[in-house]
């Protein structure tokens, strides 16, 4: 009986557990991930020190710290080189990210579309396209977590409307 107990809770916090996971963000569930992956590493060096097996640890560390010291000067001799393309590495992808950012904004679009957009039909008066605006605006803001792209569709259907 005590077993049956002992399942169904497991299977309520599995439940509640998986739950949780897919409503967190990526970047707390990242943040969560990498310090399980520090504790499950300090607990493995801290079980490895206490039965004396620790050996290969250190030899390895002596292995990786004369290869980096016999690699310093080739990596000395090209930093230069390396810097440059990191750095133009860089400034292509701001670029890229830069270039799509206005591309998302100045697209064209048609009056039926913008209607379509703000869900209003043809001809609707100047304050119904505010009111449409206002109420999506409201919902899919980017501070709200809304998307940024979204956020620019809804602007620019305002905009082809009212035409300003």
């Amino acid at each position: 009986m005590i077993r049956i107990y002992l399942v169904l809770l497991v299977i309520i916090i599995a439940f509640f557990g998986v739950r949780a996971f897919l409503k967190t963000s990526p970047a707390v569930l990242a943040y969560y991930i990498k310090r399980l992956l520090l504790i499950v590493a300090g607990l493995i060096v801290v079980y490895l020190t206490a039965t004396g097996r620790l050996n290969w640890l250190f030899a390895l560390a002596g292995v990786a710290v004369a290869f980096i010291l016999r690699l310093m000067p080739t990596l000395l001799r090209y930093s230069p080189y390396l810097h440059r393309l990191w750095s133009e590495f860089n400034a292509a992808k701001q670029n890229t990210s830069q270039r799509q950012n206005k591309t998302d904004t100045k697209s064209h679009m048609s009056a039926e579309e913008a209607y379509e957009v703000l869900g209003l039909k043809m001809g609707a008066s100047e304050a119904e396209i505010v009111a449409a605006h206002r109420k999506l605006m409201q919902k899919i803001h980017p501070d709200h977590g809304g998307s940024n792209y979204l956020a620019a569709k809804i602007n620019l259907a305002k905009k082809v409307l009212l035409k300003k």
